[in-house]
């Protein structure tokens, strides 16, 4: 269900900041409780490739909208659960959005630079203010070393 709301929310269209951070804090909340919780409770390591971080950053550097309201939701809909680790790829935008080219993307894709700009601030403040908690890599590098790198930083939380 989770998963269903986030691919209509990246589908083109125009949607309101709020109504965008509440539907994907809803479906971040069904995520947590179907999936995320359970495999914890198993003793599962959970990888995800978007958690509250990016709703930060999207929902708040992006949009601009409150930061300590999407913290407080961001609380309500993973009770209190934070990564342990957050790996940012940073690439700065015009090169990521030369890298991808000419393909049609979803509505974030296809945000005007500046939003791309206020996005990638918002990861490196995240990153600034939990240093311990990420693991910030320059993405010109080669896909070998990236690796090695994130490797390096993961595999003692194993």
């Amino acid at each position: 269900m989770g998963e269903a709301v986030r691919r209509w929310l990246k589908a083109p269209g125009s949607l309101a900041p709020l109504a965008e951070l509440l539907l994907f804090t809803a479906a971040r909340a069904q995520l947590v409780s179907q999936v995320i919780r359970p495999a914890l409770g198993e003793g599962v390591t959970v990888i995800c490739d978007r958690f509250t971080p990016s709703t930060v950053a999207y929902q708040g550097y992006g949009r601009g909208l409150d930061l300590a309201l999407i913290h407080q939701l961001n609380r309500l809909a993973t009770d209190g659960l934070v990564p342990d680790l957050t790996v940012l790829l940073d690439l700065h935008p015009e090169v990521r959005l030369a890298r991808k080219g000419s393909t049609i993307g979803d509505r974030f894709d296809t945000a005007p630079l500046e939003f791309h700009v206020r996005v990638r601030q918002g990861y490196l403040a995240q990153a600034r203010e939990q240093p311990d908690r990420w693991l910030v890599l320059d993405a010109t590098q080669p896909r070998r070393e990236l690796a090695t790198e994130t490797w390096a930083r993961i595999l003692p939380l194993l």
